[in-house]
């Protein structure tokens, strides 16, 4: 697969997927924002997270509008297999491609992110001994201690439910790149939005959720170069027949007399 046949400018995302990486590396290890921002999330008179039983990060952060976006993904799921079982002949391929695309991200950018961290041994700041935990903190390249058990805490867990919407930038590609990228980045601040709400509660140091919003970033690539031959050959968005009937009365009726 060469880079010039790509739908998306592959050279500027790699070189900005690696340079954000390097960011990312070096704020974590050499300097120590994470700790400062779950300082400030912490009362150190309550000696607890203030925002951790909040009506808002557990009701509704942590219930209502994380189970609207999973059932909403799962519509699309079930969508997609029964157009792949009984094809749905009204579909427009420029649909049942992106459509595919969107419903892929709904699973593989949850799953790549929690099969991660489940091999990680870093812990969620409630569980440091800084803020009443019983296990000292560790950055991500500390050596870890013999008989450590794994706090499974890294990356954002959390923020991979609302990550994947980034992939609803499909829609606009590649007929209006600026409005993907718009639509990417809109998406992704709904991710990074909740995991942030996370941290507010002790759940996730900073470096989580970025982590999370760069690896849905990788994923979402693979996805888009891995169906950007279906994307190039349905480029055109269909019209929409109810739209254009109304524009047609629209054109009727303003015609003089």
């Amino acid at each position: 697969m060469r880079m010039a046949n790509s739908i998306v400018p592959l050279r500027p995302i790699l070189a900005t997927l690696f340079l954000a990486a390097l960011a990312m590396l070096a704020l974590e290890h050499f300097t120590h924002i994470d700790v400062w921002l779950e300082d400030w999330f912490f009362d150190a008179a309550l000696h607890d997270f203030p925002w951790r039983n909040s009506w808002f990060a557990t009701d509704f952060a942590h219930g209502s509008l994380k189970n609207f976006i999973i059932n909403s993904g799962t519509i699309l799921l079930v969508v997609m297999l029964i157009d792949k079982i009984w094809r749905i002949r009204r579909m427009p391929d420029f649909w049942r491609y992106r459509l595919q695309i969107v419903a892929w991200a709904s699973i593989l950018v949850p799953a790549v992110i929690r099969g991660i961290k489940r091999t990680s041994a870093l812990n969620c700041p409630w569980d440091i001994d800084r803020y009443g935990g019983h296990v000292p903190y560790l950055k991500m390249f500390d050596h870890v201690p013999a008989g450590w058990v794994p706090g499974h805490c890294f990356p954002a867990g959390h923020a991979s439910t609302g990550l994947w919407l980034a992939s609803l930038c499909v829609f606009w590609l590649p007929h209006h790149p600026r409005r993907a990228l718009g639509v990417f980045f809109a998406g992704l601040s709904v991710g990074l939005a909740m995991g942030w709400i996370q941290q507010m509660r002790g759940a996730h140091f900073l470096s989580h959720t970025l982590w999370s919003g760069w690896l849905a970033s990788v994923t979402l690539l693979l996805l888009v170069l891995a169906y950007q031959r279906q994307l190039r050959l349905h480029a055109q968005m269909p019209a929409c027949t109810w739209l254009t009937r109304l524009r047609s009365l629209t054109s009727v009726n303003r015609r003089p007399s």
